[in-house]
């Protein structure tokens, strides 16, 4: 009785907690690295949106024309420099190069660009230039109207990609072994998640400090002061867990053997966008795939643009808003994790890959219908809202942010391990040339899609407020054809998954059979 208690204790304890005690000197370095990265990453997302959404003369509209011609490019130029310092410097000098690169940034907004706004902003000529081009051109003219603010959101977007997607994984998938991963790297991801329960309450409490600040002191200057700090303190620690690592666990032959991970990990095939297109459309079971990672792009961008526009309506304060996007963060990192650990596994494994494939684009669809009701036919809903104590605005500005969290929480629990599960069942070629075929057209379609569909309509009709109907048209044509896309694809992928299955069955029994035949003597 008691063997079968510790024997049940044991799968119990394997299933929740997947890692040896031994292993925690491995595992709680890389869970922090993650956890104060992601930490930064929350506080700047949050920052960087309240920045340009509430600066003088700006607005949500200003988002598009931010990511077209401000992310891209200088997304595109700071990786050509990456890419040359890489054939200059040694990985572990290039990663603290590129962390410094990012802090000191960060010091100089807080103590030299911000407090020098006045004199560094064109208003005047951007006045002129407002006055002469058409009013859809007002989301560019923001931009050369703040410069330094569109500099630190230009800066905060590329700390999410270089130091998550660059430096993070890209030193995970150097040091950890393929066993180590299955078992790792969802705890890695539970510590990004755990960051949001920390940065989220940070952001509100020092955006809630214009209270406690006597009359005529710039309250949002001191919040970006103590934010700011909190993101060089962290990126500190980044570098000092960093600097750990490499001297104490990377020296441990338990954990770190480079001829075995080299042996182990093969190179990524680079392809391309001409080949990645002419690879996607002669498969449709590649085709399908790319839709869903590309219709989640756009349509997390189509929402978030309109939302961020309702929330500076609501909150046109630059530290009411802030604070708003402290709790928007903190609500997102527990509905996360408890989606993860309760929900993702479970559904896919009691309805099967279409039914977890198809939660999300039904979830944006549901809750968007919601949110663009309320943003298109606000005044016609005035007098019955008004009986619920509240306002349509405000209605909007809660619906939008339910169909952020949501979508967020479902795209880690289960849209990402659904699209990676449907890459399985493929052969070895199509799945590694489709794979990296999907994250090229998928990492550039989805992107910059949401944003290049927003600003011709800005262009064309004049402001975010007149686009918001078509936008919401083009979302749920996007959603459809999302959804058609997943009923396709779990189709193709149920029949490719019996058949391997099917394959697999036939090659173990004819093994049985030549093991039981009696072997011909001689």
């Amino acid at each position: 009785m008691a063997e079968t208690v510790k024997r049940e204790f044991g799968k119990w304890r394997s299933f929740f907690w997947p890692v040896h005690n031994f292993e925690l000197k491995k595992l709680l370095p890389m869970f922090f690295l993650f956890f104060f990265i992601n930490f930064n990453y929350t506080i700047l997302r949050d920052t960087k949106d309240a920045l340009i959404v509430t600066a003088p003369g700006s607005g949500a509209e200003a988002i598009p024309f931010l990511k077209v011609w401000g992310v891209l490019p200088v997304a595109i130029l700071f990786m050509l420099a990456y890419a040359k310092l890489s054939n200059i410097l040694s990985k572990t000098r290039l990663f603290y190069t590129t962390i410094t690169a990012f802090i000191a940034f960060f010091g100089i907004f807080a103590l030299v660009l911000y407090p020098m706004r006045d004199i560094l902003h064109p208003t005047e000529m951007a006045d002129r230039l407002q006055a002469f081009l058409p009013s859809g051109f007002s989301g560019l003219v923001a931009l050369f109207r703040n410069w330094t603010y569109a500099l630190f959101y230009i800066m905060s977007e590329l700390w999410g990609s270089v130091a998550i997607s660059l430096l993070f994984w890209g030193f995970a998938n150097d040091t950890t072994r393929v066993s180590e991963s299955k078992r790792f790297y969802a705890m890695f991801g539970l510590g990004a998640n755990f960051a949001m329960l920390f940065s989220g309450p940070a952001i509100v409490y020092f955006s809630d400090i214009r209270s406690k600040l006597p009359a005529g002191v710039d309250a949002w200057g001191v919040s970006l002061n103590y934010m700011l700090s909190l993101v060089i303190l962290s990126g500190l620690l980044v570098m000092g867990i960093y600097w750990w690592i490499n001297k104490k666990v990377l020296t441990d032959s338990r954990f770190y053997d480079p001829s075995e991970l080299q042996k182990a990990k093969k190179e990524k095939p680079k392809m391309p966008l001409k080949e990645s297109f002419a690879l996607l459309a002669k498969s449709k079971y590649l085709g399908c795939l790319a839709i869903l990672v590309i219709a989640y792009g756009i349509s997390i961008n189509l929402v978030e643009v309109t939302w961020k526009s309702q929330l500076k309506l609501q909150y046109p304060n630059p530290n009411e808003y802030s604070a708003f996007m402290g709790y928007f963060s903190a609500i997102t990192g527990v509905a996360t994790i408890l989606m993860m650990l309760f929900v993702g596994g479970n559904v896919i494994r009691r309805f099967g890959w279409g039914v977890g494939a198809m939660i999300t684009p039904v979830v944006l669809l549901i809750t968007g219908v919601g949110f663009f009701s309320f943003v298109i036919f606000r005044d016609a809903l005035t007098a019955f809202i008004s009986v619920l104590g509240t306002t349509p605005l405000m209605l909007a500005v809660l619906f939008g942010t339910a169909q952020n969290i949501m979508s967020k929480s479902a795209k880690y629990s289960l849209f990402d391990p659904t699209k990676e599960m449907a890459y399985i069942p493929l052969d070895q070629e199509s799945k590694v040339k489709g794979k990296a075929a999907i994250d090229v057209v998928g990492a550039r379609l989805g992107k910059s899609g949401g944003s290049l569909v927003q600003q011709g309509l800005i262009i064309a009709l004049g402001s975010l407020a007149a686009i918001t109907p078509y936008i919401a048209v083009i979302l749920f044509l996007i959603i459809g054809a999302w959804i058609y896309a997943s009923k396709s694809l779990s189709a193709q992928f149920s029949k490719l998954t019996a058949e391997r299955e099917h394959e697999h069955t036939k090659k173990k029994a004819k093994e049985a059979k030549a093991v039981a035949e009696p072997q011909p003597t001689t």
